[in-house]
């Protein structure tokens, strides 16, 4: 279907001079708005939506701002190659950068290899075991603290498990307990000031922002707690084995200046915000889903136990048996092809050039959505429908770039193996020992945010034992909890 769509395309003509051309604009715009107020409010519906116009690119506007989506997976593909024609840009990266700095998620293609590879070094896999043990044991930590039959805030939970992670594995024993808590509250008031932020940038300067203060004083506080550590950690000559220590020790041979072989303390803390921000909100968001999609689906539930049950013999799963978690990896796989924790980007043309038939000029905009393209009935059977099953003959990899939670290309994340391990070990150790249980009639909705999260989502916790028999949740149309499942988006 796909390949028709681009044959149909080419049919269409090129772009004349305004750049679109023939490429069709989705319906519903309106005047001045044109489509943010359907993007705002029911996004998920909106992107669908698009694929059904069997055109591999839509032009969208965004207020004044007009931008062609990418409804294809192969020109997705081509998109994500090739940074140096399609490079990071447009409104939302612009955003970000203008608040979190250059890092390597926002810098442009001319600034990008440098900062990866000084960066790549930190998730190198042989860290991963040393990153596990922290994690481990912050899962531990998290879920010791909850009782026998209570009800829990599951977002709000998950976040507990991978904010505490990213600050043991990036901080080690930097932190003593009281600026823990202190250095947590500014990450997580910076992470979730971000999107609201993001929204008003357009407003004039002097109009004061909800909740701005807040979050300046947050991001302060939070420059001088990390230039503090950094500072430290510069003049102690103390041994490391953490984030932070593989980012101050990485080199760059291939800068010729002895300025630029290394990161300074700027770009550390640049990295390490954004780090924070898509590393504990998408994770969180990952696991949320996971346990909400098991609560519902009795069968998946009770295979996973099954692994656990098996795999976990102590109660606690470790980096070993990661390998052996294959039932639990899937799990995860589906749920972040249902609700990718990036579910919208940005590119922007740096040259004229050529997409699916069409002539598109220097400065365009354009937006690919993993939401979209995870939802295609033409790359996955019953696309709503949650069916970890389905990948058990194709590997995430075969799928190409239908599937892309963490993106693809030269700028994939650096830190998908690290959310992998945690999220696997996470979800692992908290079906081993906990029995979950959510009410069928619950209203959970997927917050608009940087990542997708669900909110209002309680759960009420049950404690397993060796002999628990798994008890089937009831999933009476097979799709996701919600909204064109029972709570799918």
């Amino acid at each position: 279907m796909g390949a028709a769509r681009g044959e149909r395309s080419k049919i269409r003509g090129v772009a004349g001079a305004g750049g679109a051309g023939s490429i069709p604009t989705a319906p519903g715009a309106l005047p001045v708005v044109g489509h943010a107020i359907t993007l705002l409010r029911d996004p998920w519906s909106f992107l669908r939506s698009l694929s059904s116009l069997e055109s591999d690119l839509v032009r969208v506007r965004l207020g004044p701002l007009s931008m062609v989506a990418v409804c294809d997976p192969g020109l997705t593909h081509q998109v994500l190659s090739s940074d140096r024609v399609f490079d990071k840009g447009g409104p939302i990266y612009d955003a970000i950068r203008k608040m979190l700095g250059d890092n390597i998620f926002t810098v442009p293609h001319d600034v990008h290899r440098r900062q990866r590879r000084l960066v790549q070094p930190a998730f190198h896999p042989h860290r991963m075991p040393g990153y596990a043990a922290a994690m481990t044991s912050e899962v531990e930590a998290v879920i010791g603290r909850w009782a026998d039959g209570t009800e829990i805030d599951v977002t709000q939970e998950m976040l507990r498990v991978t904010t505490r992670s990213f600050l043991a594995a990036m901080f080690s024993d930097s932190l003593a307990p009281a600026l823990l808590d202190q250095t947590l509250d500014d990450f997580m008031t910076v992470a979730r000031g971000l999107y609201r932020q993001m929204l008003w940038q357009a407003a004039p300067s002097w109009l004061p922002l909800p909740g701005g203060r807040r979050y300046r004083d947050a991001r302060m506080r939070l420059r001088r707690t990390v230039t503090h550590i950094i500072a430290q950690r510069r003049s102690s000559g103390r041994q490391y084995d953490d984030l932070l220590a593989s980012l101050l020790a990485a080199r760059d041979d291939e800068t010729t200046t002895d300025a630029g072989a290394q990161l300074n303390d700027e770009e550390i803390y640049n990295q390490i915000v954004v780090f924070f921000i898509a590393g504990s909100e998408t994770t969180a968001g990952a696991l949320a889903w996971a346990l909400l999609l098991l609560s519902t689906h009795g069968e998946a539930l009770a295979q996973v136990q099954e692994e656990v049950d098996r795999v976990v013999t102590d109660g606690t799963a470790r980096y070993e048996q990661l390998s052996q978690l294959v039932v639990t990896a899937r799990v995860l796989t589906e749920a972040m092809r249902l609700y990718p924790p990036g579910w919208m980007f940005t590119r922007t043309l740096a040259v004229d050039t050529e997409l699916g038939g069409h002539s598109l000029r220097r400065g365009t905009n354009l937006i690919y959505s993993p939401y979209l393209l995870h939802h295609l009935d033409s790359q996955f059977a019953e696309p709503q429908r949650f069916d970890p099953d389905r990948w058990i003959e194709k590997t995430p990899k075969d799928r190409g770039s239908a599937y892309l939670p963490f993106g693809a290309g030269p700028r994939v994340c650096p830190g998908q193996g690290f959310a992998m391990t945690e999220a696997t070990l996470a979800l692992a150790t908290m079906i081993r020992r906990w029995q979950p249980h959510v009410r069928a009639d619950q209203p959970v909705r997927s917050v608009l945010a940087v990542a997708m999260r669900p909110v209002k989502f309680r759960m009420r916790v049950t404690a397993r034992t060796n002999t628990t028999t798994p008890t089937p949740a009831r999933s009476d149309d097979g799709g996701c909890p919600g909204r064109g499942g029972r709570d799918q988006p």
